[in-house]
């Protein structure tokens, strides 16, 4: 399911809270179900920051230095 603005508009803090959940447990079939989880959760922290602030670390990278 594509990201879309509607998409996003639709979310509301339960609906946050399980998407979070479901990344906290990572227990996803394939890993590419996981990290369309994870877009989805980073798409929400851009355009709908007040539902994410909870589950910001699920989002944050640590920097690396790839060399």
């Amino acid at each position: 399911m594509p990201i879309t603005p509607e998409r996003l508009a639709s979310f509301d803090e339960a609906s946050v809270a399980s998407l979070a959940r479901r990344l906290e447990d990572d227990d996803y079939p394939t890993p590419f179900a996981g990290l369309s989880d994870w877009h989805l959760l980073r798409a929400l922290a851009i355009h709908r920051p007040e539902l994410t602030r909870p589950y910001v670390h699920l989002i944050d990278q640590e920097p690396f230095d790839e060399d």
